[in-house]
């Protein structure tokens, strides 16, 4: 019982953090995809071509993992209003 009511209580503090990571999210994959197309650009003499290409392979590699993460915070919202309204007594969860 003791374990619900903090899961409750904290709730906030990991849907808050899952939530922040999204800025993370967008930025690391395609300034990663920069490091590694240089280095490429470099070894295989190609100009840009490789690093467009990573760069552009970060991108969507990071709004990827960000429509995730956001599922999964809908997912947490719409369980924790199931389990409210179940221990409310309605029935049906509100839509």
């Amino acid at each position: 019982m003791n374990q619900k009511n903090n899961d409750e209580r904290y709730h906030w503090v990991r849907q808050s953090g899952l939530l922040a990571t999204i800025p993370f999210l967008l930025a690391v994959p395609p300034i990663a995809g920069v490091f590694i197309g240089k280095w490429i650009d470099e070894k295989a003499g190609t100009a840009p071509a490789f690093t467009i290409v990573f760069v552009v392979l970060g991108f969507i590699a990071g709004i990827r993992e960000v429509a995730s993460v956001i599922k999964k915070a809908n997912q947490d919202l719409s369980s924790d209003k199931r389990n409210n309204n179940t221990k409310n007594g309605n029935k049906k969860p509100d839509r």
